[in-house]
């Protein structure tokens, strides 16, 4: 800094717990690519392998690019809160969005194969989380990135914001791992009990999705390393709090 002080760093493990999610988070993701190249033919759109491109959507959206938003506040302690605003809701809109891909194919795919939609327990709870994604989504960015919601109105919902967004973030794995359990009990049903390379490979998926999730939510649980808030941002929210709420910045009338 130029006055000299020290430059604020991270509380100590946090750097190390984000970098394991990250680590975690690609490794899921490359375990998805090779089970869905090696075992199941890949992906294609408007084919019959567009299915394939469910549940690597579901996981790159719902769950690795969800998780990564759910960090920013805690991985960007420092910058401008307006900032990191804007990053946690663009991540949790690409990731709505990809989870929209997601679930197209696996409609068009049902379609095409003359499947029925909907009957599964997966299905049910995939959706419905969907569904409450887009939900939190909107609501948060009406409270917190758009100007419009008084003082006390944020600070009611903040707590709601952050409760759901955790459960929506725990549904998401676990639809994922009703997911995976599906289609091997669809696909290698006969053999699944064999312990087969593809039955370990999926298996290791579960694991590493349940692994990505515990380790982002102990992140997220650790009130030591919550975002604190910067001193102009205790004074524009003062500021905030009197042109929202009518009060005086004096104290008096």
């Amino acid at each position: 800094a130029m006055d000299g002080a020290p430059s604020p760093t991270s509380p100590a493990g946090l750097s190390a717990f984000v970098a394991v999610s990250q680590l975690l988070g690609l490794t899921l993701l490359a375990t998805t690519g090779a089970w869905l190249g090696r075992y199941r033919g890949g992906v294609a759109w408007h084919s019959p392998l567009q299915f394939n491109a469910h549940p690597l959507c579901m996981v790159l959206g719902m769950v690795f690019l969800q998780g990564d938003a759910l960090l920013v506040h805690r991985v960007f302690r420092h910058e401008a809160k307006r900032s990191t605003k804007a990053l946690h809701a663009l991540l949790h809109g690409l990731a709505l969005l990809i989870a929209l891909v997601g679930i197209i194919a696996v409609f068009e795919s049902h379609r095409t194969k003359g499947i029925p939609d909907m009957y599964s327990l997966h299905s049910w709870c995939g959706m419905a989380t969907f569904v409450l994604y887009l939900l939190q989504w909107l609501l948060g960015c009406g409270f917190f990135l758009f100007p419009g919601a008084s003082f006390s109105l944020r600070g009611w919902y903040k707590p709601q914001h952050i409760f759901f967004g955790i459960t929506v973030f725990i549904l998401s794995i676990t639809s994922c791992l009703l997911g995976i359990t599906e289609m091997l009990l669809f696909k290698i049903s006969d053999s699944y009990s064999h312990f087969v390379p593809e039955g370990i490979l999926a298996n290791t998926l579960g694991v590493l999705l349940v692994a990505f999730g515990l380790v982002v939510g102990y992140v997220m649980t650790r009130e030591e390393w919550k975002r604190p808030p910067l001193a102009e941002e205790l004074a524009l929210s003062m500021d905030f709090k009197t042109l929202t709420e009518g009060e005086s910045p004096g104290g008096g009338s």
